[in-house]
């Protein structure tokens, strides 16, 4: 018999129906994609991912994680495929105070969007601003200049420059 390889992770109350999906669809499908069983605790929060495969198993964990930090299930499904990753970004890392920490998640998302929705373009990686964390999907050669671009912003250099050296980057990939 096969060895049986367990993750329990606890993700936000108000994003257990996001992974569940309408009727358990989200749940169903994210299952038969990683070849696991995901058993959910709506009630504290936990989530326990269990299979024989130790790789689809890390997989399915990060996508969980991933809807868990807000974002929706098509985006997170994106970490299926072998080249992508995730990384998540702790706001209070950069803060000083709650205020501070609001006023850090408007210099990242930008106004009407705009910071966030550039960062997106320049790079391809997909933002999630939620709570105090900041959640980046994209591929794994982009998803450091994305978290770059990011730290940079939380760290309090002008978006000009931060756009200026995603623009760069973005050059030197090409050649």
């Amino acid at each position: 018999m096969a060895d049986e390889f367990a993750y329990t992770l606890r993700i936000p109350k108000d994003r257990i129906a996001v992974l569940i999906g309408t009727k358990g669809a989200g749940k169903r499908q994210l299952e038969q994609a990683c070849k696991t069983d995901i058993t959910i605790d709506s009630g504290e929060g936990t989530v326990t991912i269990s299979g024989g495969d130790a790789i689809n198993l890390y997989v399915c964990r990060e996508i969980v994680l991933a809807i868990g930090r807000g974002f929706a299930p098509e985006l997170a499904q994106l970490l299926l495929k072998p080249d992508y990753g995730v990384e998540i970004l702790n706001i209070k890392d950069f803060a000083k105070s709650d205020n501070d920490s609001i006023r850090l998640k408007g210099r990242v998302i930008g106004e009407a969007g705009k910071s966030r929705r550039t960062i997106e373009e320049l790079t391809g990686v997909r933002l999630s601003v939620y709570g105090k964390t900041i959640g980046l999907i994209g591929e794994l050669e982009m998803l450091a200049d994305a978290r770059k671009a990011v730290e940079s912003l939380l760290s309090g250099q002008p978006h000009a420059s931060v756009y200026k050296f995603l623009e760069m980057r973005r050059r030197e990939m090409r050649k």
